[in-house]
Parts: structure tokens; C-alpha cells; sequence
């Protein structure tokens, strides 16, 4: 479960991530947090690039670039399902990438994800759940 205090109940902070045993030749990270069980399709929550190679936690401070998310913003947005709409499903994928920076010029989840397709050594993936009762 993820805890209140990285979602829309809470303070809406970005939660820390720890990762390790990158593959050889990383030389930057990207995360791509979405929720999968949105009405209206996946949400895009949080999209992040540039991450340096030698980060291995992350937390609210770093020198990564965030591209727009869902909710219009170059920032972390928590979960905030529906009201008594079930638990909901969120996915942060890490992506080792063989380049340090993407220079993305067009600041679309599309765009990163072509760039990512080009570039990614390895993916790692880790689900959290929330759900918000009234």
C-alpha cells in the first residue's frame, strides 16, 4: 500500500525510491509512475529523465528533469482515485538508460518513450496500491 503522505490524501510528496545492481554502461535513469486502473485509461502520474547514473535513492530533491504529467504539471502527482472506487494499482518503472541525458526537445510522454525504446539497457519495476474510502 502506498502511504497516505505520498498521494492526493496527504502531502502529495514523491516517494522515495532506492535501487541497485544497475547494468555495466548505465549512464542515467528515467521513471515512468502511471495508474493503470484510471476510467478514462492509464494516468500518467510522474515522469522523470536525466536521473545520474549514480543515484541509487531518490527523494523529493534531485537534479532529474520531469516532463508534464496528467495533471498538467513537471512534477510528482500522487495517487487520487475516485472516492470508493476500489483499490487502484500504480506502477513506477525505472529504466537504466546507455546515455547520460535524452535531450528531449519535446517534452511529451511520447517523446520520452521513443527515446527510452532507443536507449534502455534494463527496466525494473515495483506496484503500490491505494484506495480512498469516503
Amino acid at each position: 500500500m502506498i502511504p497516505r503522505e505520498f498521494t492526493c490524501d496527504g502531502e502529495d510528496l514523491a516517494p522515495p525510491l532506492a535501487w541497485s545492481n544497475a547494468p555495466e554502461g548505465t549512464r542515467s535513469f528515467a521513471i515512468i509512475m502511471e495508474g493503470p486502473d484510471a476510467v478514462r485509461g492509464t494516468f500518467t502520474h510522474w515522469l522523470l529523465h536525466d536521473i545520474p547514473a549514480t543515484t541509487t535513492v531518490l527523494w523529493e530533491q534531485t537534479t532529474a528533469k520531469a516532463l508534464c504529467n496528467g495533471f498538467g504539471q513537471a512534477d510528482y502527482g500522487g495517487p487520487c482515485p475516485a472516492l470508493d472506487d476500489g483499490p487502484h494499482r500504480y506502477v513506477f518503472t525505472l529504466h537504466a538508460l546507455d546515455v547520460p541525458t535524452l535531450n528531449l526537445y519535446d517534452g511529451t510522454r511520447q517523446a520520452l518513450e521513443c527515446s527510452l525504446h532507443a536507449h534502455t539497457l534494463a527496466t525494473a519495476q515495483l506496484m503500490g496500491h491505494y484506495e480512498r474510502r469516503s
